[in-house]
């Protein structure tokens, strides 16, 4: 009965993955996948959970492809730079984990949920260790989602409408002749997320199957050992199908009522971080001297992706914005578990309550 609702979930939710992925949607097979998982959850036709080992390895691969976008030449393009973009990122973290504690003044909601959920970066990755950081996976998905979404939305009618700045058609990127083999960079990945979650758990690291693949991975990209190295192209999407399940399945009609209340709070604490982070990307480019528009795609509070493809097609500063997006993501993965930890053991010395049911 089990193995049938696993072949029933996964074909529907690949089912949908092809669906979103020809409208053009970001990370067809994550959405896909938590709103099929969802509706499975509530009918009572799914799976109960998806299995730990399968979540830490969805945690493990996002967290290796991460920490293979760290490179020294990526990085040292910052030159002088480096402190006003590192700046930058620790004020993001500060403004997402106070609009966090926002979010965690309604009563159902912790603070490491309502930090977790407002983070401004990493939002699979959040949602994937959120669990096992003490929060409500259920409620940091649906926000972080809301984040990303809102951010892809606005940003091309910012650009167009704010900035006026024209776009251009950009040629596709000649294939990397380096690049090794497939099955290299598989038993690569798979080597990284073994010896990552061994590591973090040696270093008694939160969250150990997210920060200790990513230190691993991270540490062999600045080495720049492998060159060459890539993540299979396929593996990445199957994660986000995992991850997308794991907090799919965790829903309840409980848990639904109460994200249905906190929407208007959490919507309206996710658009203030969008404008505080364009305020912050002014400040960037007084600060560094590049353009307004360099500085706004830079400080943008999501979507990656939708971010360089924005700027290359704008003529901004790619290298720029690519090297402040990633001291963001990788700051907000860093502190996120960090703070997580503190809060769970200020909770724990406080005198015990009765827990809310959601």
């Amino acid at each position: 009965m089990s193995a049938t609702r696993w072949v029933a979930l996964t074909a529907v939710s690949v089912a949908g993955w092809f669906a979103l992925g020809a409208v053009g949607l970001t990370a067809p097979s994550l959405f896909a996948a938590l709103v099929v998982a969802v509706v499975f959850a509530l009918t009572g036709v799914g799976p109960r959970a998806v299995p730990r080992a399968g979540s830490m390895a969805a945690q493990g691969t996002l967290a290796v492809t991460i920490g293979l976008m760290v490179d020294l030449e990526t990085l040292s393009a910052l030159g002088d730079n480096w402190f006003p973009a590192v700046a930058i990122g620790v004020a993001t973290l500060v403004v997402s984990a106070g609009c966090g504690a926002l979010l965690a003044l309604n009563k159902d909601v912790t603070a490491a949920t309502g930090m977790l959920a407002l983070i401004a970066g990493g939002a699979t990755g959040l949602v994937a260790t959120a669990r096992e950081l003490g929060g409500d996976e259920r409620v940091v998905a649906v926000v972080q989602y809301l984040r990303v979404a809102l951010v892809v939305v606005t940003m091309p009618l910012v650009v167009t409408f704010v900035f006026h700045a024209d776009t251009h058609s950009v040629a596709a990127a000649a294939p990397d002749d380096d690049a090794l083999p497939w099955w290299v960079g598989l038993l690569f990945l798979l080597g990284a997320v073994l010896v990552g979650i061994a590591v973090g758990r040696l270093a008694r690291l939160p969250a150990p199957a997210t920060l200790g693949p990513l230190v691993v991975s991270g540490a062999c990209a600045l080495l720049g050992w492998p060159v060459g190295i890539e993540v299979p192209m396929v593996v990445l999407p199957l994660a986000f199908l995992v991850i997308g399940w794991q907090a799919g399945l965790a829903f309840t009609m409980s848990s639904l009522r109460l994200i249905g209340r906190l929407f208007p709070y959490a919507f309206g604490l996710v658009l203030g971080i969008g404008v505080i982070c364009a305020l912050l990307g002014w400040a960037l480019s007084a600060w560094t001297g590049t353009s307004l528009l360099t500085g706004y795609l830079a400080t943008t509070p999501g979507g990656l992706a939708a971010v360089l493809a924005v700027s290359a097609s704008t003529g901004s500063d790619v290298t720029f914005v690519a090297c402040v997006q990633l001291i963001r993501l990788v700051s907000m993965l860093v502190a996120a578990p960090l703070i997580a930890q503190l809060l769970m053991r200020r909770a724990a010395r406080r005198p015990a309550e009765d827990p809310v049911s959601v």
